[in-house]
């Protein structure tokens, strides 16, 4: 690279420096401005005079953009402000908070960057204080209406007062107490029974599987299920599963006969010529042929079936005023089904269908009581995802 071809590089990447850093200007981005100076000049024993004097103009913009949009909250006293204020003076925090450990800032052609430094910590703590406080007075009020019967206030209050923790301070007042009763206004207390309107004598052991739903696992943020009613307890909906039909199946026997066949080789014969001699290939060599026969198998099949069919309607109500929100229709069905069959004849000719159930014999049928616990078992799971997820319930 000869001398000139050097010196056009050097000034080309100065250029294009320089104009990066004005790209993040242009658009308003100045602490961007910033983050890219300060990647230039950290660590840099000789610091190039256009990133010190870009970090010095796009930290000046910052500064004062962010100074006047506080003082204009300020002016304007709202107190919903604070938030947005005490944001500004986090950012300002830690925009100094960047340049302080390279101060003094002199460039490597001697030029000593200005940097005003605010005193932010008595302004952001006071600003901390006031957005606490507003925060905190915004859940108290939506308490207020939580107290009245708005379940959805209280969760609101709950999330006010998280965020007050987790953005302010950790311990504020009384913020524990209130967002324990936040939680406990905020919460769905949901009642949930079985009903039998079938007809029919439901087992014992019915009711209690489906009782058995989890309430582990229906539980949720806002959501306590109970499944068994506590004099005096205030209920916010009650979930009736109302069995209405149940069928039960006759005990089905059908027999089936039918007859397996299958062509198999069976060892070979002698080919023979027109005047009935054994026929002689080119070698000499007698000709042979494989030998092909049909065998069969008489099959007959036992096929046991016995159907349990169960038709209900899930039932929402509001507990306060008996109103009826929604129905949702659920069942479950359960198919005992048990093949057994025997043969006569060659084994060699059973279809992979007959082995299958060769050497089964009948079995017993379930009892009605078995195959209604085994469907209450089956609709559980259809159950639970309705109760976790229906609107109505919120």
């Amino acid at each position: 690279m000869t001398r000139f071809h050097f010196v056009c590089f050097v000034a080309c990447t100065a250029l294009l420096s320089c104009t990066s850093v004005q790209n993040f200007t242009d658009r308003g981005d100045y602490d961007g401005a910033i983050s890219f100076c300060l990647h230039k000049i950290q660590g840099k024993k000789k610091k190039k005079p256009e990133y010190v004097k870009g970090l010095e103009l796009a930290f000046q913009k910052a500064q004062q953009r962010d100074l006047n949009s506080v003082s204009q909250f300020i002016a304007e006293g709202r107190p919903e402000y604070w938030e947005k204020i005490n944001e500004i003076h986090r950012d300002i925090r830690n925009r100094q908070a960047k340049i302080a450990p390279l101060l003094p800032l002199r460039a490597s052609d001697g030029y000593l960057a200005q940097f005003d430094l605010v005193d932010i910590a008595q302004l952001e703590s006071d600003s901390r204080s006031k957005a606490a406080a507003y925060m905190y007075n915004q859940a108290k009020n939506l308490l207020l209406l939580a107290e009245r019967g708005d379940r959805q206030a209280a969760r609101d209050a709950y999330a006010k007062l998280t965020d007050l923790e987790n953005r302010y301070y950790r311990e504020y007042q009384d913020k524990n107490l209130l967002k324990v009763r936040a939680k406990d206004l905020g919460t769905a207390q949901i009642l949930f029974k079985v009903a039998n309107n079938s007809g029919a004598l439901l087992p014992q052991a019915f009711a209690d599987r489906l009782m058995n739903i989890g309430k582990n696992e229906l539980d949720t943020e806002w959501k306590s299920y109970h499944f068994a009613e506590t004099q005096g307890a205030q209920y916010d909906f009650r979930v009736i599963l109302n069995v209405r039909n149940i069928d039960i199946s006759p005990e089905r026997v059908q027999e089936r006969s039918y007859t397996d066949e299958k062509q198999i080789k069976d060892g070979w014969e002698y080919v023979l010529d027109s005047k009935g001699n054994v026929l002689k290939d080119s070698l000499g060599n007698d000709v042979k042929t494989p030998r092909y026969v049909r065998i069969r198998a008489d099959v007959l099949e036992v096929y046991q079936t016995k159907t349990a069919r169960l038709a209900g309607l899930l039932e929402m109500y509001d507990a306060q005023h008996g109103t009826l929100l929604d129905q949702v229709d659920i069942g479950a069905e359960v198919l005992f089904e048990h093949y057994a069959a025997t043969f006569k004849g060659d084994s060699r000719a059973l279809s992979d269908n007959s082995r299958c159930n060769i050497g089964n014999a009948p079995v017993p049928f379930p009892k009605n009581e078995d195959m209604l616990i085994q469907a209450a078992e089956r609709m559980k799971p259809n159950l639970r995802n309705t109760l976790r997820n229906h609107r109505a319930l919120d």
